[in-house]
Formats: structure tokens, sequence, C-alpha cells
């Protein structure tokens, strides 16, 4: 699988302290939990992933055309926000 970096994405990894290779795995191995087929310019998906015992969600798109998945951010899912398995989105209050 070629992934491609965005600025923004590295960035957001560093300050989170996220590694290249820990979203690379969550990548290839994690769960799709959402779907965004409109998002332009390519369709994108959010994936969860474990490292340990932290969560990370990692948000890529696919142009599909060069065959090249593109980390748009990566993040730990704020626990107020999801529920307990980082799977769905509590409703807002």
């Amino acid at each position: 699988m070629q992934l491609e970096f965005r600025v923004h994405a590295l960035q957001r990894m560093f300050e989170r302290r996220i590694s290249i290779e820990e979203v690379r795995h969550i990548v290839e191995h994690g769960e799709v939990i959402e779907n965004y087929p409109d998002d332009k310019p390519y369709p994108s998906r959010l994936v969860l992933g474990w490292i340990g015992n932290r969560p990370i969600h990692v948000v890529v798109a696919h142009n599909q055309e060069d065959n090249v998945w593109i980390v748009v951010t990566a993040y730990e899912p704020d626990p107020q926000r999801w529920s307990d398995d980082f799977r769905q989105r509590r409703p807002k209050q």
C-alpha cells in the first residue's frame, strides 16, 4: 500500500506523538468506522486502530487513479465525543 502524508498530517502526528509506522499499521490493519464517499478531491474514510491501549483515528483519502492513500490527519479520539469503544460518535448535547 502506497501512503502519502500531507504536511498537516505530519505536523499533527508530531504534536500528538503518533509515528509514521503507527499510522501505516492502522491504515493497513485497522477498522474502517466511517466512510466519506463524497469528500473532495478524493473519497475518504476514518480508520480506528490501537497502539497498545491507545486508540488512534486516522483519516485517509484514496486517489484511485494513482492508487495512493493520502493521510489527512491522525489523532487520539476524545472519550467525551466517542463511544467507549471509539467506533461511534456520541450524540451532541
